[in-house]
C-alpha cells in the first residue's frame, strides 16, 4: 500500500452561473497538481455552480448544464489526479448537492450531501434533497471520507465513514463569514477528529456572492487535534499538503500556518472583499457616494478606495443651508486623504423648487419631517442620475443601527446598489475608523495613515436635515441603542432581557417598536456585507405586517 499522498487543495473564488468560467479555473488547479505530482485534486463544495446559488439551481436546465460542464472536466482531465468538485447532482426526480470525484476520464464516485443546512442563509431543505450516509471512496488504494459541509458539523457521518474505511476525511465546505466563525469552525472539527481518529482537511472557498463572504481559512488537523496547516484567510490560494502512513495511520506533514487575523480586520477586510467581488461580479468596474462629513458615508468612502481602487471612485457632497461647515470642511479632507474625485453639487436651489411646487398643496400645514425628507430625496434623485450618467454603482451609507430602526429616508439616502456597513453598528463604525487609521494591508488598494480625520470620528452624529439636529434628538445614545439592538436582534431577546441588562424599559421598547415598523423599508433596501449571523436579509425574515409587541 501507498505510504504517501499529495492532496491539491484549490481554495477558490468561483462565480455563481459562471459554470464555464468555474470549470475553467477547476482545470487550471488540476493543471497545478499534476504539475505538482498529486494523487487528488480537491475543490469546495458546489464549486461548478458557485454558491450560495438560492433557487437558481432548481431550474432544470441549469443543473443540467452544471452536470454536463462536470462530465466534460471528466474527460479533460483523464491524464492526471483525481479531481473532486461540488456540484448539483439528478438523479430521477430527485436533486443532491454533490461531491463528484473524477479520474480516468470519467466520474467514479458521487457523494450526496446528507444534512441539508435550513437555517441563516441556507435553505437546502426546499433546494436539494438528502443524500443517503455513504462509505468512503477511492483514490488509488487510499480511502477517502469526504462529508460536505453541514455533514461535517455532525458526528454520525464522519463516523460511518470511518467506520467503513476512511482513512482520512477531506470536507470540502462553502462555508460564509460571521464574526468569529473561524473557531467555531475549529471546534466542530477537532470534534471530528477526537470522534474518529482521523486527520481532518477541511476545504472552504473564498469570495463575495450578493451579502455573503466566504473567507477561506482552509486547514488541517492531525489525530489528536494538532493544527496541521492553515491556509489564507479571504485570499485565493492552491495549496499542495502531503499525508503520510505511519504505524498509527495517516497524518497530514506539518505545513504553513497563515496568519489569523482579529475580528476588527476580519470584519473590515469582508466589507472590502465584499464589495470588491460584488462590483465585479455584477459587472460595473466604478463606485460613487454621498459624502456628508459624517462618519458613516466616510468609512463607505474608505472601504470602496480600499476595494476598487480611488480612481473608481466619485464622492459628491450635495449641502443644504442646514450642512455645517465643519462638515464642509471634514468631508473634503476625506476626499483628498482617499486622493478620490470629489463633486459639489449644492441641493439648496432645488429644494426651493420642490418647496414651491408643494407650496399649494400644503397651504396651511406646518413644516415637519415631510421637508427634511424632500432633501434627502433630492440627493438620491442626484446621486442617482449621476450613477445613470457615469455608469458608477451608487453605494448606500446606512450603519446598522439605522438600519434597524429606519433612521433613513426611504428613496432617499437608502438608494443604492450595494451597503458595505449594513451589518456593521454605529459604536463598531467608530471603532473600524479608527482601526483602519492605525491599519494598512497589501490588500487595500487605498493609502496607508490617517484617511478619516478625528474630527470625522468625535462629532456628534447628524443627519443635518434641520438647525442643530443631532442623532441624540431622536434616538437613544448610540450605546445604549446598540446595546437594545444586540440583545433583541442579534439574540433574539426579549424586553426584559434588556431590562436585565441595565437598560430603561421605555427605551427598549420604543427602539422594538421602531425595529418592527422599518421592516417595510429593510425590504426594499440594497444588499449589503454579512458579518455576523443576524444580518438583515436571508438571516432574519420577519413580516412586513406585524402588530406583535413584547408585552411582557
Amino acid at each position: 500500500m501507498a505510504d504517501h499522498f499529495r492532496i491539491t487543495l484549490a481554495q477558490l473564488n468561483p462565480i455563481v452561473g459562471d459554470i464555464a468560467g468555474n470549470a475553467a479555473k477547476a482545470r487550471s488547479a488540476w493543471e497545478q497538481g499534476r504539475a505538482a505530482g498529486a494523487d487528488l485534486v480537491a475543490l469546495p463544495e458546489m464549486f461548478i455552480t458557485g454558491y450560495n446559488t438560492q433557487d437558481l439551481v432548481q431550474k432544470p436546465v441549469f443543473h443540467q448544464a452544471a452536470m454536463d460542464a462536470v462530465r466534460q472536466l471528466a474527460t479533460d482531465c483523464a491524464d492526471g489526479p483525481a479531481l473532486a468538485i461540488g456540484g448539483p447532482w439528478a438523479e430521477g426526480d430527485k436533486l443532491y448537492n454533490a461531491y463528484l470525484i473524477l479520474n480516468q476520464g470519467r466520474i467514479v464516485s458521487k457523494v450526496f450531501k446528507h444534512h441539508l443546512p435550513n437555517e441563516t442563509v441556507f435553505d437546502e431543505v426546499r433546494l436539494f434533497d438528502a443524500g443517503p450516509l455513504g462509505g468512503p471512496y477511492a483514490v488509488g488504494n487510499t480511502r477517502v471520507g469526504s462529508p460536505i459541509c453541514e455533514d461535517g458539523w455532525h458526528e454520525d457521518v464522519a463516523e460511518t465513514l470511518a467506520e467503513t474505511g476512511a482513512e482520512f476525511l477531506l470536507i470540502p465546505n462553502g462555508s460564509p463569514y460571521f464574526r468569529n466563525k473561524y473557531d467555531i469552525r475549529l471546534n466542530q472539527m477537532v470534534a471530528r477528529v477526537v470522534e474518529t481518529g482521523l486527520p481532518v482537511i477541511y476545504l472552504n472557498m473564498v469570495g463575495g456572492q450578493d451579502d455573503q463572504v466566504f473567507d477561506g481559512g482552509s486547514f488541517g488537523l492531525n489525530p489528536g487535534g494538532a493544527l496541521a496547516f492553515r491556509m489564507p484567510v479571504f485570499d485565493e490560494a492552491v495549496t499542495h499538503v502531503d499525508l503520510q502512513r505511519g504505524e498509527q495511520g495517516w497524518t497530514i506533514v506539518p505545513g504553513a500556518v497563515a496568519e489569523q487575523p482579529d475580528a476588527w480586520e476580519q470584519d473590515y477586510r469582508a466589507m472590502v472583499q465584499a464589495l470588491r467581488d460584488y462590483m465585479a461580479k455584477t459587472g460595473f468596474s466604478k463606485a460613487l457616494l454621498g459624502l456628508s462629513g459624517g462618519v458613516d458615508s466616510a468609512l463607505v468612502a474608505t472601504i470602496a478606495v480600499d476595494a476598487l481602487g480611488a480612481e473608481n471612485v466619485r464622492c459628491v457632497m450635495l449641502p443644504s443651508e442646514y450642512t455645517s461647515a465643519a462638515s464642509l470642511e471634514d468631508a473634503e479632507a476625506v476626499a483628498k486623504a482617499l486622493g478620490v474625485q470629489y463633486d459639489y453639487v449644492p441641493i439648496s436651489q432645488s429644494r426651493a423648487a420642490v418647496t414651491e411646487t408643494l407650496a399649494p398643496l400644503f397651504a396651511g400645514r406646518r413644516a415637519d419631517i415631510t421637508e427634511e425628507n424632500i432633501q434627502s430625496r433630492l440627493r438620491g434623485l442626484l446621486l442617482m442620475a449621476i450613477s445613470n450618467k457615469f455608469g458608477e454603482m451608487l453605494l448606500t451609507t446606512g450603519n446598522k443601527s439605522e438600519v434597524a430602526v429606519g433612521y433613513a429616508t426611504i428613496y432617499g439616502d437608502m438608494n443604492g446598489g450595494y451597503n458595505p456597513i449594513k451589518d456593521l453598528y454605529k459604536t463598531r463604525v467608530f471603532e473600524t475608523c479608527r482601526w483602519r487609521n492605525a491599519n494598512h494591508r497589501d490588500w487595500m488598494k487605498g493609502p496607508a495613515g490617517e484617511v478619516i480625520r478625528p474630527s470625522v470620528i468625535d462629532k456628534p452624529p447628524s443627519a443635518e436635515l434641520r438647525e442643530d439636529q443631532k442623532d441624540s434628538d431622536s434616538l437613544p445614545d448610540y450605546p445604549v441603542l446598540d446595546g437594545i439592538l444586540e440583545i433583541l436582534v442579534d439574540r433574539d431577546g426579549s424586553i426584559a432581557d434588556c431590562v436585565a441588562a441595565g437598560f430603561d424599559e421605555a427605551d427598549a421598547r420604543r427602539v422594538e417598536h421602531l425595529i418592527y415598523i422599518s421592516e417595510y423599508k429593510r425590504f426594499q433596501s440594497a444588499p449589503g456585507t454579512r458579518l455576523t449571523n443576524r444580518a438583515f436579509w436571508l438571516d432574519r425574515r420577519y413580516p412586513i405586517v406585524n402588530r406583535w409587541r413584547d408585552r411582557g
